[in-house]
């Protein structure tokens, strides 16, 4: 038999299959620190198991996916990869949370052009955070290597959720009304949205992330992760019938509060009810925007959004403050008088 020479292998064509598993074997513990009621084996098999927990009656399924955008590229450039997993875990949980539902369990997808292990591994122990942080089991996933489609060092991230709510329970804006207060919750900075602006002021102006910003610097004001809104808002759905939520996501305070409104309603803001985050005074004076601009694509320093009866919005920001909030009443529900759905005043 000739013996073959100058193959080339998976390993040579820039796929390590070994680098792959050692991952798998790294990650498994962050994996099972997450673990709840529901979870049936464990990482490694085809799919993922999940059984919906028996105190659900009539249980609806609420899911959700989504990334981190261009703020990755923040991380890789200041090498700050475990709060990105944070990020992955909330944009997703708390966009299923405001339709009632309880976060079950979470999948990632991890993509990248050449596998790190120690960077993979401190992405997933963030990921295993955030999943702790919603309640929601990390029961499975995908890494995926692909050379040639990504610049060396770079990756992306997408995660899916999936939760569950009583067919009763659900949230689905349909009991808004005339004459209910907005309740804001606040955020840690601009969460995972606005990033391809800010990372264009910062290399148009040459900020050094060292800049003090408050009580640190832009670098970790920049960094700091979406928060994860589920254990508060669902102690709140135990005591208060919350009639609408928004996370406040892509598209701003004006543009995420719109999507919860029914026919009739329209959301006035009390611009003065709370104090913007330094972050985001910086960005509008780097940028040289206007508010409208700011409240349409950023938080403004408020991360989600409750809306609530009169009669029952003191006992809801009572509930909010109990479970270590800082809740402030924003803005009310008027009767429509056109377009926009949401003003700022």
């Amino acid at each position: 038999m000739t013996k073959k020479t100058g193959g080339i292998s998976y390993r040579d064509a820039g796929v390590d299959i070994v680098a792959g598993d050692a991952l798998v074997d790294a990650i498994k513990p962050l994996a099972r620190s997450t673990f709840r009621d529901g979870c049936l084996g464990g990482l490694g098999g085809f799919g993922a198991l999940f059984e919906i927990p028996r105190k659900f009656n009539q249980p609806i399924l609420v899911a959700g996916t989504d990334g981190v955008g261009t703020k990755l590229k923040l991380a890789v450039q200041w090498q700050r990869h475990q709060t990105v997993g944070v990020d992955l875990v909330a944009m997703s949980a708390n966009d299923v949370l405001v339709q009632g539902a309880e976060p079950l369990f979470f999948l990632d997808y991890f993509a990248t052009g050449r596998l790190d292990i120690d960077t993979a591994t401190s992405v997933v122990n963030g990921i295993a955070e955030g999943c702790r942080l919603a309640g929601a089991a990390l029961i499975g996933g995908e890494t995926a290597e692909m050379p040639g489609m990504y610049e060396d060092g770079d990756y992306d991230l997408a995660g899916f959720c999936v939760g569950a709510v009583e067919r009763d329970r659900l949230i689905d804006g349909r009991k808004i009304d005339v004459g209910d207060l907005l309740i804001g919750l606040p955020s840690s900075g601009p969460h995972a949205n606005g990033y391809s602006l800010i990372r264009r002021l910062i290399a148009d102006k040459n900020v050094d992330p060292a800049t003090p910003m408050g009580a640190s610097s832009l670098e970790d004001a920049l960094m700091t992760p979406t928060r994860v809104y589920v254990r508060p808002v669902l102690n709140l759905l135990q005591r208060i019938d919350v009639h609408g939520l928004a996370h406040i996501t892509g598209g701003g305070i004006t543009g995420n509060i719109s999507r919860v409104l029914p026919a009739g309603c329209q959301a006035v803001i009390d611009g003065r009810a709370w104090r913007w985050p330094e972050i985001f005074e910086w960005i509008q004076q780097a940028a040289d925007i206007g508010s409208v601009e700011m409240y349409h694509t950023f938080n403004c320093g408020i991360g989600m959004v409750i809306i609530v009866s009169d009669a029952d919005a003191d006992s809801a920001v009572t509930a909010l403050h109990r479970a270590g909030e800082r809740p402030l009443v924003i803005g009310r529900i008027d009767a429509a008088r056109g377009k926009p759905m949401v003003t700022i005043q």
